[in-house]
């Protein structure tokens, strides 16, 4: 009847209440978007079953909250956290690669190399036209032409020409000359050499003077006493 449809739904609000504290924030939303439905199983199941409602110090043992759900959530904020730390990890490799290519990717290094490699063209283009008006001017035959001297130089002209031949003439011994300037140092001390040996030589050359002079004196004095003695032995020769 009535008062019997009342007693459970009166038992039924209890029991969800008793569930909504048991359960954490997830769980009980859980429970209130489906109220309806596990009323009316929790209903059918009070019908058969007899209710004992818990008590205090029971509902308060329950409503801790589950070690398992405790778990996922955080295990949850681990793999939120390593998503962070990657994504960070991520930005500083890019803000690294970034830097290290900053000379070689970045617009304002990029336009300042272009403007110095703009302005080396266009030196190197001023090179080259230059190049080839000298190549032009160097190609082309003056002395076919009359050269447009007046005729108060004509007089140094002349003299001009005569020491460029001497000039020409004497142009292989200067090269030679100017060649040589490295090899000065070997043969400063080629000189050096021969002049010491010379040294020698003159001093053995006075020794061998001075033994000349010697033996010719001692040759002197070994005639002189040959003549005497042939003087004596003839005048002795004689008296007989």
């Amino acid at each position: 009847g009535d008062s019997g449809d009342s007693a459970p739904s009166c038992l039924t609000a209890a029991r969800l209440s008793a569930l909504g504290l048991c359960c954490g924030a997830r769980e009980r939303n859980c429970f209130e978007s489906h109220d309806g439905a596990f009323a009316r199983c929790v209903l059918a199941a009070d019908c058969v079953f007899p209710v004992v409602l818990p008590s205090k110090e029971a509902l308060d043992l329950t409503c801790r909250r589950t070690p398992c759900f405790a778990k996922f959530s955080e295990m949850e904020e681990m793999v939120n956290m390593e998503a962070e730390i990657n994504e960070i990890k991520l930005k500083t490799e890019m803000m690294q690669l970034e830097n290290e290519t900053a000379d070689i990717t970045h617009h304002f290094y990029l336009g300042k190399k272009c403007e110095i490699l703009q302005d080396m063209n266009k030196h190197l283009e001023a090179i080259l036209k230059e190049k080839r008006d000298l190549r032009k001017r160097l190609i082309k035959h003056r002395c076919q032409e009359s050269l447009p001297i007046e005729a108060t130089f004509h007089k140094c002209i002349v003299e001009l020409l005569t020491e460029a031949v001497t000039f020409i003439e004497k142009l292989e011994s200067h090269l030679q000359s100017v060649r040589s300037i490295p090899q000065i140092p070997q043969m400063m001390n080629n000189m050096d050499t021969t002049l010491s040996k010379t040294e020698v030589l003159v001093i053995e050359l006075e020794e061998l003077t001075e033994q000349i002079l010697k033996w010719k004196e001692l040759q002197k004095e070994v005639y002189s006493n040959n003549v005497c003695n042939t003087a004596d032995l003839d005048f002795g020769l004689s008296l007989i």
